[in-house]
């Protein structure tokens, strides 16, 4: 079983060492983590992990070190989040697509399952390239959505990379450009497009993206 842990502890040297240390002793894989350091110059560390089978000795040991100020054990962002709808582009556009995407997740969500949608407006080849290539740092991303009217040149390359890397589905708004020739699916409608992004990633949902690959909606 896989557990969030948040560890507030000291901005210093070799925390993250000694804590990564502790997980090990008691046989834990981390499958994922983030820090950041708060405005107190206190450090926020959570961290997901997989293979702890004795919890309170874990906590214990951590509660222990002199830096740590405080250790909270709770479910996953997976559980809590779940897969992430990104939804990039022009504003407009982006809101009509989270509409739809927002509609259709509250659909799954409510029968259990855990869908959640990010949104980014943003304009300009190089900012919506460096945005593209972005979601394949972005945790949990499962479909890229791409709101416009006219996109292509260096966004087109960066679809094709973050396909090639990450194999992680992109819908395209019909638009101007070469944006819609390399991606999965293009979508007249932004609201539809919004709903098909969620259906396409939804355990719940019988919508397949592949068997539609490369048609026009």
């Amino acid at each position: 079983m896989e557990i969030g842990l948040t560890i507030m502890a000291e901005n210093k040297i070799g925390v993250l060492h000694k804590l990564t240390g502790i997980i090990l002793e008691f046989n834990g894989n981390i499958t994922y983590t983030q820090q950041f350091i708060k405005d107190d110059n206190i450090g926020l560390i959570y961290m997901e992990i997989e293979g702890i089978s004795d919890e309170e000795g874990l906590l214990k040991k951590i509660r222990e070190c002199s830096f740590v100020k405080s250790v909270e054990v709770h479910k996953t962002l997976k559980r809590i989040y779940g897969k992430r709808v990104i939804i990039i582009g022009g504003g407009a556009q982006v809101a009509q697509v989270a509409q739809g995407a927002i509609s259709e997740a509250d659909r799954h969500n409510i029968r259990g399952e855990r869908i959640s949608v990010d949104t980014m407006p943003i304009v300009g080849e190089e900012n919506l390239r460096d945005a593209v290539l972005a979601v394949e740092k972005l945790p949990r991303a499962a479909i890229l959505v791409l709101a416009g009217s006219l996109m292509g040149g260096e966004i087109t390359k960066a679809v094709e990379e973050l396909k090639k890397k990450t194999g992680i589905p992109v819908i395209s708004l019909k638009m101007f450009g070469s944006v819609p020739k390399v991606a999965d699916l293009v979508v007249s409608d932004p609201v539809q497009a919004g709903v098909l992004a969620v259906m396409a990633i939804a355990d719940t949902a019988k919508f397949d993206i592949e068997k539609v690959k490369g048609r026009v909606l």
